[in-house]
């Protein structure tokens, strides 16, 4: 029997509000270059309001992955939590436009904002990220809904809604029922500084209820402590079926079990990296669920992963099945 949905994605519903600026910008209002950092209602103001021309999109790392897939005409829902408020209103209608179902209405009343990131490009594509989490880092179990989750073949999870337990319930009840349904069910670790946060929860995951887990290099060192990159991939593959590996210019190396494959990826010069690894995964995902070997999705993800960093903005601007084609896959 058909499920509903191909794949689910569980994460934070975050508005990406992007703008270009110089290296000088970011030493002048105290952004750090290249990395993600939590911000507080005030200081999401201040940057707000210091940006120039900017673009306002639905975002969140798990959210663009599932619009990607979308776009690929993969079967797509999307759990997330955010406000009744105008940015939360406009993130539910154009998931709903993109073709994701958002099963979770928006909150009433809510004590918190939705959530919003603020992304400086600066001239090389280095993006800094500055993000307000709002209402989006409470989803908890509550906000999983058993009927979608039951409903799928992948669910695809977020590592940053590690940092409050209820996401982290939320992960278990969702990735148990998955289980329990027969979907596979996989993590992206998001961050070093969330590995480094998580480690030992990330670790149980991984090794417990999880079919499969998506990192970069960083993460996967720190997840394992070592700076040995074939020493970390063995250890992640004992912990868990399947581990892939972004290694950004070096390409991608995915392990199952005492397997290895090392996928070259085509050159791209960067002109915005926000979203590079969340369409990797979903072209990653998107092999996985036509059931291709796993290079071939190696291949796909690098491919979808090279088209967003040539433009700005964390969503493909151009058909990546028309590209597949191309390429004769």
């Amino acid at each position: 029997m058909t499920k509903p949905y191909q794949v689910v994605g569980i994460g934070n519903a975050v508005s990406d509000v992007i703008a270009t600026t110089s290296d000088a910008f970011l030493v002048e209002n105290g952004v750090e270059k290249g990395i993600m950092q939590l911000i507080d209602q005030p200081r999401a103001k201040e940057l707000f309001s210091a940006m120039g021309a900017r673009t306002e999109t639905p975002g969140g790392s798990v959210a663009n992955t599932i619009s990607g897939l979308g776009s690929l005409g993969v079967r797509t829902a999307f759990i997330g939590r955010v406000a009744d408020d105008e940015l939360g209103l406009s993130y539910a209608t154009a998931m709903a436009v993109e073709g994701t179902d958002f099963p979770n209405p928006p909150v009433a009343n809510a004590m918190l904002p939705t959530s919003r990131s603020m992304i400086f490009v600066s001239p090389d594509g280095e993006r800094s990220m500055n993000t307000y989490l709002g209402i989006s880092s409470d989803v908890g179990p509550a906000d999983v809904s058993e009927e979608v989750v039951s409903n799928c073949e992948f669910l695809f999870l977020e590592g940053y809604l590690f940092d409050k337990d209820p996401g982290k319930a939320a992960f278990r009840k969702a990735a148990e029922r998955a289980r329990l349904t027969g979907a596979r069910a996989g993590i992206s670790l998001s961050d070093p500084f969330c590995v480094d946060r998580h480690r030992d929860d990330f670790r149980a995951l991984v090794s417990g209820p999880l079919d499969f887990f998506l990192c970069n290099e960083e993460e996967l060192k720190s997840l394992y402590q070592t700076e040995d990159l074939t020493a970390a991939l063995a250890c992640g593959a004992e912990d868990c079926e399947l581990v892939v590996c972004t290694r950004s210019s070096e390409g991608v190396s995915i392990c199952k079990g005492t397997k290895r494959w090392d996928v070259p990826v085509v050159p791209v010069k960067p002109v915005d990296a926000t979203g590079a690894g969340d369409q990797f995964a979903a072209g990653f995902l998107y092999g996985l669920v036509q059931g291709l070997d796993l290079e071939i999705c190696g291949k796909i993800g690098g491919i979808a992963a090279g088209e967003v960093i040539g433009h700005i903005g964390p969503r493909p601007a151009t058909s990546i099945l028309q590209m597949l084609k191309s390429q004769g896959i």
